[in-house]
């Protein structure tokens, strides 16, 4: 399949659509998938820090989840066709999921609101079997608990710890499981479960889903500090004829 590659870090040449499908004959095919949601802050990580890198070096695929990836891959002189979000593919998978009766596991996010995101799977996607879930307060070295979601056989695994604690999870806990698409969706619970709401729709056409969050939780100030310097990094690979499909 085609990438696009950002400072190192391949991102799949696929849409939204194309994606949960990708995703959803590899469940049938019970192949199993690690997926990282990358946006720039991932890939700023992932340059900074060795090891962060060598956790996406172990994903199956990479999609760009935000809209700087986007135009940092034009930037460099090829295009994505559009953002691939962990949100998105989330919902959408569930929406698949409410067909296929898909079995799921949630694993991420504080106790309330992984109880309010289940609440509301339930009430929203009937026929999806969560098979069980956990909130994000749970020591990582614990190889059991890992095993005990195994048994559990879930289709989907969805981990929302946050990068890059979601991302070494699945790296070190993969091998325990035979099958299943596991995916960091970062902050998607909170927003299932209602206590963070999502940018309305024209705020997302307009590319400014990020303003708008800011704008909500003034606290992603410091987090944001790093959008100017991926864009910096990005126009100095520019200006040194980097940044090349493969």
């Amino acid at each position: 399949m085609r990438h696009v590659t950002i400072m190192g870090v391949p991102f799949l040449h696929i849409g939204q659509q194309g994606f949960v499908d990708l995703l959803v004959n590899r469940i049938e095919q019970q192949e199993k998938t690690f997926v990282v949601t990358a946006n720039p802050e991932v890939v700023m990580q992932a340059n900074e820090n060795p090891t962060v890198m060598n956790y996406l070096k172990q994903a199956t695929y990479i999609c760009a989840d935000g809209i700087g990836v986007v135009k940092a891959a034009q930037i460099l002189g090829d295009s994505l066709p559009e953002r691939v979000t962990g949100y998105d593919t989330m919902v959408r998978l569930l929406e698949v999921g409410q067909q296929k009766h898909f079995k799921i596991y949630l694993l991420g996010a504080q106790k309330e609101t992984i109880e309010k995101t289940v609440a509301n799977i339930h009430k929203n996607y009937p026929n999806v079997d969560v098979v069980g879930y956990h909130d994000g307060y749970f020591d990582c070295n614990n190889n059991d608990f890992a095993k005990e979601i195994a048994t559990l056989q879930p289709d989907l695994v969805f981990v929302a710890l946050g990068v890059p604690r979601q991302e070494k999870w699945i790296t070190e806990n993969l091998e325990k499981f035979s099958k299943g698409v596991f995916i960091g969706v970062g902050g998607s619970f909170d927003v299932i479960a209602g206590t963070v709401k999502r940018a309305p729709v024209l705020w997302q056409k307009l590319n400014l889903e990020w303003l708008y969050r800011l704008l909500r939780q003034p606290s992603r100030f410091g987090r944001m500090l790093v959008l100017p310097r991926f864009a910096l990094k990005v126009f100095a690979l520019k200006f040194k004829g980097q940044g090349k499909t493969k």
